[in-house]
C-alpha cells in the first residue's frame, strides 16, 4: 500500500503537527449571571460550577477569569422586580447596567458583552410586549433598542440581541448610531431555535414563559434554509457577528452559515448541552476533560470562530495545568 493515513497518526508529535482544528482561549466567551443583593454567590443547581453573583462578588470572579486568560464575558441580569414591559432591562440603575460599570471598574481590559432581551425582566417571561396573547413584534423593537443603548452607555463593548424580533438589529444599529455609538458591534443571535436545550438556563435566569411557548418568534428546529434567511437579514441590518444557538444539534447550520457568510460566526454551547455532559460525568460515564474538549472542538470544526460556553473556565484551567496555549 502506497497510501497509509495511519502514518500521520503514529505519534503525538505528528498528530499535533497535522491537527486541523485547535481551541484557544481567544475562541471563548464566558457567561455570567448577576443578581440584586449583597454577598451572594449561589451555585445554580442546573448549571454546576456556575453561580448567581451579586455585584459585590464580581471582583473575585472577574479577576479569576482574567487571570485564567479569558478576555470576554456575556452578561445576564436577574432583576429584583419584574413587570409586563420589562422596564428593568433598560433602567439606568438596572442590574446589568450596574454590573457593566463594576466590571469595567475592576478590569478595563475585560470585554463586556451584554445579552439584550426582555425575558428575564418581564412578569410573563416572554421576550417582548404582549398584545392579544402573543409577543407584538414592532412595539417591542423600541424597548430592545433602548435596552441596548442603556448597556452601551453603561460601558458595554458589544451588544447581543437574543429576542428574535424581526428588525431588531436595524433598530439597535439606528439607536446606537444616533447616539454616537457607531463603533459598537452587534453580535446577533441570528439563528436561535425554539430548542429543548434551554431548560437549565431558564432556571438560572428565572425566565421561563408563564404561558405558551416561544415558537412564534424562535425558529423551528427542522428548518435550515430559514436560518440562512435570518442570517442574511441580520447582515443586511448591520450585524457584525452572527450567532447560531444551540450549537451541538445545529452543527450543520453552523457549517452552512460559515460557508455562505463572510462575517465572524459565533455559536452558543447552551445550558442543556453543558448540563447533559455534567450529569454524565457525575455518573462516571464520561471523562469530563476529554468529552468537553471533543464537544467544543466539534463546534469550532463546524465553522464557529467564537464559542460561548459555560466550559470556558474549565478549558482555561486545563490549559494552564498542562502549560499549553491551545488544546
Amino acid at each position: 500500500m502506497i497510501k497509509r493515513p495511519r502514518r500521520l497518526r503514529s505519534s503525538e508529535n505528528i498528530r499535533n503537527l497535522v491537527r486541523e482544528t485547535v481551541l484557544t482561549l481567544n475562541d471563548f466567551i464566558y457567561p455570567i449571571f448577576v443578581v440584586e443583593g449583597n454577598g451572594i454567590k449561589n451555585e445554580i443547581s442546573s448549571l454546576p460550577d456556575n453561580y448567581h453573583l451579586s455585584i459585590d462578588m464580581l471582583k473575585k470572579e472577574i479577576e479569576e477569569i482574567y487571570n485564567l486568560g479569558i478576555r470576554a464575558v456575556l452578561l445576564f441580569g436577574i432583576p429584583k422586580e419584574k413587570d409586563e414591559a420589562g422596564s428593568g432591562a433598560y433602567a439606568i440603575g438596572g442590574i446589568v447596567q450596574k454590573a457593566i460599570r463594576e466590571i469595567k471598574r475592576i478590569c478595563k481590559e475585560m470585554m463586556v458583552i451584554t445579552d439584550v432581551c426582555l425575558c428575564e425582566y418581564t412578569s410573563h417571561g416572554h421576550c417582548g410586549l404582549i398584545r392579544n396573547g402573543d409577543v407584538h413584534n414592532d412595539s417591542t423593537l423600541e424597548l430592545i433598542a433602548t435596552t441596548a443603548l442603556s448597556h452601551v452607555e453603561a460601558g458595554a463593548d458589544m451588544v447581543a440581541p437574543s429576542d428574535m424580533m424581526d428588525g431588531r438589529v436595524a433598530a439597535i444599529r439606528k439607536k446606537l448610531d444616533e447616539n454616537d455609538f457607531n463603533n459598537i458591534p452587534i453580535m446577533a443571535y441570528s439563528a436561535k431555535y425554539a430548542s429543548a436545550f434551554y431548560g437549565p438556563f431558564r432556571e438560572a435566569a428565572f425566565s421561563a414563559p408563564q404561558f405558551g411557548d416561544r415558537k412564534t418568534y424562535q425558529m423551528d428546529p427542522a428548518n435550515k434554509l430559514e436560518a440562512l434567511r435570518e442570517v442574511e437579514l441580520d447582515i443586511e441590518e448591520g450585524a457584525d457577528i452572527v450567532m447560531i444557538k444551540p450549537a451541538l444539534s445545529y452543527l450543520d447550520i453552523i457549517n452552512e452559515v460559515r460557508n455562505k457568510c463572510n462575517l465572524p460566526v459565533a455559536a452558543y454551547n447552551v445550558s442543556g448541552e453543558y448540563a447533559m455532559l455534567k450529569a454524565a460525568v457525575k455518573m462516571g460515564w464520561l471523562d469530563e476533560k476529554k468529552a468537553a474538549v471533543e464537544m467544543l472542538t466539534s463546534i469550532k470544526r463546524a465553522g464557529a470562530n467564537i464559542i460561548i460556553s459555560y466550559y470556558a473556565k474549565d478549558i482555561a484551567r486545563w490549559m494552564k495545568e498542562d502549560g499549553i496555549h491551545a488544546i
